[in-house]
């Protein structure tokens, strides 16, 4: 079995994080957005430090300010998603997954806590030392609507080359004031 394919199960089957609340505004651009991402070079690590929270699998605020609703916003997001997949970090890899784990379970699969083990074993040490410190391309991520990112498998920087086969794709959605994953 391929690591895209235990990845995709995973990320499908994991159930955690946010309710499958969406908020979506119905506008449906079909054209990829070639924003800049100058303010990137002050987003936050996904590294621990001293503003990051205690807790990383902590759910999104609820009547507090929310993370920016913006493309630079959900490429952080999956920043923080790769390098958690990196540390092998359960918490914050199934709390970002959460709305498409959360979908899987409600089809009858296992925990992302349990099922998203599986997909740590399938990268080899230097993969996951990539990821760690892995970021994205911000040019070559497409808009799918303003709430919805597609981050395909060749927007990953890193020093290992990722390809669709080793990480596949992801959809980042804009829900309860955060981006998760839902496809």
């Amino acid at each position: 079995m391929s690591a895209a394919v235990v990845v995709g199960v995973a990320l499908v089957a994991c159930a955690c994080g946010p309710e499958e609340a969406r908020d979506d505004t119905g506008a449906k651009p079909e054209k990829s957005s070639q924003q800049s991402a100058s303010a990137r070079a002050e987003e936050p690590s996904a590294e621990p430090s001293a503003s990051a929270p205690a807790a990383p699998s902590e759910k999104p605020p609820t009547g507090g300010p929310s993370v920016p609703r913006t493309k630079e916003g959900a490429i952080q997001r999956y920043e923080q998603y790769l390098r958690a997949v990196g540390r092998e970090d359960i918490d914050t890899v199934c709390e970002v997954a959460g709305p498409a784990a959360k979908q899987a379970e409600d089809q009858g699969f296992g925990p992302c806590t349990s099922t998203f083990l599986v997909t740590f074993r399938m990268f080899s040490p230097t993969q996951k030392k990539a990821l760690r410190t892995a970021t994205v391309d911000p040019q070559r991520v497409s808009m799918v609507t303003p709430d919805k990112f597609e981050m395909p498998a060749d927007s990953v920087r890193s020093s290992v080359v990722f390809s669709d086969g080793d990480i596949g794709s992801s959809t980042l959605e804009y829900l309860k004031g955060n981006w998760y994953i839902t496809d």
